[in-house]
């Protein structure tokens, strides 16, 4: 299972991960990937606005094809940006390369920034330029994609206020392959991790967004959208009514049978108070 899932994950990223005798691809992930950071490169130039792109397989090693590599070749060769301006997590070797990188990247000096979600990821601070943010592959873990958005939707992103206070997030994923299962095996996780810090397991209390500009898209859109099949994303939009309203029903049950028990509580009440009474007038 494990080999299955290394080999799809490679296949829906790029086919040269599984050899080199596979020929490149102009809608591939690397392929879409490159001509929207050259776009927002472009867009941007005036401000120097930045961009991460991250990356958990096919991470850089020198003298061997990798897809950091290769996105690098095509905004260069393809696209006409500046070698110099994109620039690997991974090509630090100490704390102060790496230091120093990341305050390039914070001044705008190096316009495109590719790392995986355990070296870029994660308490990285370098939003003050940044404009967009691409996902090339899909993490396991909730918490690990809110890590990455978080490097550049958060306060002291000084740039993205110059473009309607946005930062463009794109996900790149192919339909019907492992992508699919991974986003629901998200929403399955981050629909039980909210339940759990709600200490509700019992009925779905919470919105799981939707598909709009201010909530953005569940987990359970994406899976209807990467099948192909736009019925099932009508589908989703129904359930997450549908569970909204069984949601409220739950809630309005459980009030009435807590308020049909209060009468005869009260009634209870009532009798143990005047026996007390009688009582306390008899002695």
């Amino acid at each position: 299972m494990l080999i299955a899932t290394n080999y799809a994950k490679k296949m829906a990223l790029d086919m040269r991960l599984l050899g080199t005798h596979y020929d490149d691809h102009p809608n591939n992930k690397v392929s879409q990937c490159a001509r929207r950071v050259a776009e927002h490169y472009h867009q941007t130039s005036v401000h120097q606005g930045t961009q991460l792109v991250f990356c958990d397989l096919g991470t850089y090693k020198p003298n061997e094809w990798n897809v950091y590599s290769e996105l690098k070749r095509k905004l260069v060769e393809d696209f006409r940006l500046p070698p110099h301006e994109i620039r690997f997590i991974q090509e630090c070797k100490t704390e102060a390369q790496r230091t120093n990188m990341l305050a390039d990247t914070t001044a705008g000096k190096i316009r495109v920034l590719l790392g995986s979600t355990e070296m870029l990821g994660t308490g990285v601070n370098v939003q003050q330029h940044i404009v967009a943010m691409h996902h090339l592959d899909i993490p396991w873990k909730p918490s690990e994609l809110d890590q990455r958005i978080g490097r550049g939707v958060r306060k002291g992103n000084e740039v993205a206020k110059l473009y309607g206070n946005e930062v463009m997030n794109y996900v790149y994923a192919v339909e019907k392959t492992l992508d699919n299962y991974k986003f629901n095996l998200l929403q399955n996780k981050s629909l039980f991790i909210s339940q759990i810090k709600n200490s509700n397991l019992a009925t779905r209390r919470i919105d799981e967004g939707s598909m709009d500009e201010k909530n953005g898209m569940n987990f359970s859109e994406y899976i209807a959208i990467l099948s192909g099949n736009t019925d099932l994303l009508e589908k989703a939009k129904i359930e997450k009514r549908l569970g909204r309203l069984e949601s409220d029903l739950w809630i309005f049950n459980k009030d009435l049978a807590r308020a049909k028990q209060k009468p005869n509580y009260k009634e209870q009440q009532t009798e143990k108070a005047e026996k007390q009474l009688r009582r306390v007038e008899s002695d």
